[in-house]
């Protein structure tokens, strides 16, 4: 499901580095400068030799105009879903929650994987393949239509994270806290990298823009995975060979899926902040302040970030101005799924039983499902039907209109993933440790 219970450490207090040699400490503009300390006839000198320096040369009329160099394009979002596919945490980049088409009012289920551990990961489909993690320490890659293994690939520890498919490669963190990188079709190992501690919260992609090389020559666009720890970190990658790219440190753990969009990626992290980062170098662009600590992943839709926290709240942020737009609290109890974001309603799963439908503009509750077992399963919204699951063990068919329930199903054990939607097909793992599919059924 890309999110996992943990518990909260103390903040750590990081330490002020001195400056690197040879920059001042101080750098008020008001300060003593270097040429003030000049001999006074060695400034006179240059002032009479900058005078009398020709300037530019006139360019004739019928000169050819310079060529503009290309200005890079933001950082854009790789990865969305489609009717085929559901290749990441919550569909893609932007983690919507959202997938395309529609379902019928009866899902038939298909088929039942076992594993030997929880199936807290939440699934990924892509070319005819299903992908998912099990607390038994093994990612599987298994057949959409039928359920039978094709592969897997063995960790040293339970994967919570969602598998992140890609160019061949598919991309998944682990309790071990390792990254890794896995050839698509066998499973084999391509790369792994190291970060400090698990990694539960799936991992996410962009293409970093090509830009011009010091000598003017076209720079070649590169793929880098990025991903959050437990070690309080955001780190980036290459996508290629795992080579790291640059690093952001906050003051807790980082639990969910960082969000990715417009050469942005944000998240919440258990520091009680939302971070919004530049994609190219990871450096801060704005830290909004959340209340209390944030367990579950961003949606961003534009500039506009939705996500609730363990304070009982959940919030809308406009990221580029870095501040809140507005605040939805009822009852007290924390938020720790992460939402669906539609046209006009946000759609979230609250631990007090509920699935909440906000108005997106407003935050005001346009309606609510009480289910019997607190909603950490985060809802995907598809055409007029949200699938959502819960602690009670059951998936849920809701009408997205006015939340009524269109069907549900037993799976037998705690739903704490999001339900992966394409090809026909919804996937979702339970806490009793199998991967559960169901397809639509023939009217």
């Amino acid at each position: 499901m890309g999110q996992a219970l943990f518990a909260v450490r103390p903040l750590r207090v990081h330490r002020r580095f001195p400056p690197p040699p040879g920059l001042a400490e101080n750098t008020d503009m008001n300060s003593p400068s270097r040429d003030s300390r000049l001999p006074r006839a060695l400034r006179l000198g240059l002032l009479v030799l900058f005078a009398l320096t020709p300037g530019p040369a006139a360019v004739p009329d019928d000169a050819p105009a310079p060529q503009a160099q290309p200005v890079p394009a933001p950082d854009a979002p790789l990865l969305a879903p489609d009717a085929e596919s559901w290749p990441m945490y919550r569909g893609g980049s932007a983690l919507l929650g959202v997938a395309p088409g529609s379902l019928p009012d009866t899902l038939a289920p298909a088929w039942t994987f076992a594993t030997e551990g929880a199936v807290k990961s939440s699934a990924s489909i892509a070319h005819g393949r299903v992908f998912v993690g099990s607390d038994d320490g093994s990612v599987y890659a298994l057949e959409l239509a039928d359920g039978r293994k094709v592969w897997s690939f063995k960790t040293e520890d339970g994967v919570e994270s969602c598998p992140l498919v890609l160019d061949g490669r598919v991309y998944v963190g682990g309790a071990d806290s390792y990254l890794y990188a896995l050839d698509e079709r066998s499973g084999a190992l391509v790369w792994k990298y190291k970060t400090g501690d698990k990694v539960l919260g799936g991992p996410n992609a962009f293409r970093a823009s090509a830009r011009a090389g010091a000598g003017g020559e076209a720079a070649a666009a590169t793929t880098r995975i990025v991903v959050g720890s437990y070690d309080s970190k955001v780190h980036c990658v290459e996508a290629a060979d795992g080579r790291p790219v640059w690093t952001y440190n906050t003051e807790n753990f980082v639990n969910g899926t960082p969000a990715v969009a417009d050469g942005r990626v944000v998240f919440g992290g258990c520091d009680s902040f939302l971070h919004v980062l530049s994609a190219a170098d990871g450096t801060r662009l704005a830290r909004i302040e959340a209340g209390s600590y944030i367990g579950a992943s961003v949606a961003l839709a534009g500039p506009t970030a939705f996500v609730g926290h363990y304070g009982n709240q959940f919030l809308c942020a406009d990221v580029a101005a870095g501040k809140i737009r507005w605040k939805y609290e009822d009852r007290p109890f924390p938020f720790f799924a992460s939402a669906a974001v539609g046209e006009s309603l946000v759609l979230v799963g609250s631990r007090d039983k509920r699935v909440l439908a906000l108005r997106r503009d407003t935050g005001a509750l346009a309606w609510s499902f009480a289910t019997r077992g607190k909603v950490d399963s985060s809802p995907v919204l598809c055409g007029d039907k949200v699938v959502v699951g819960s602690d009670d063990g059951r998936l849920y068919l809701l009408r997205s209109s006015d939340g009524a329930e269109v069907g549900s199903y037993d799976l037998g054990g705690a739903i704490l993933g999001s339900p992966a939607i394409a090809a026909g097909f919804v996937v979702v793992g339970s806490e009793d440790g199998k991967v559960l599919a169901f397809a639509a059924k023939q009217r």
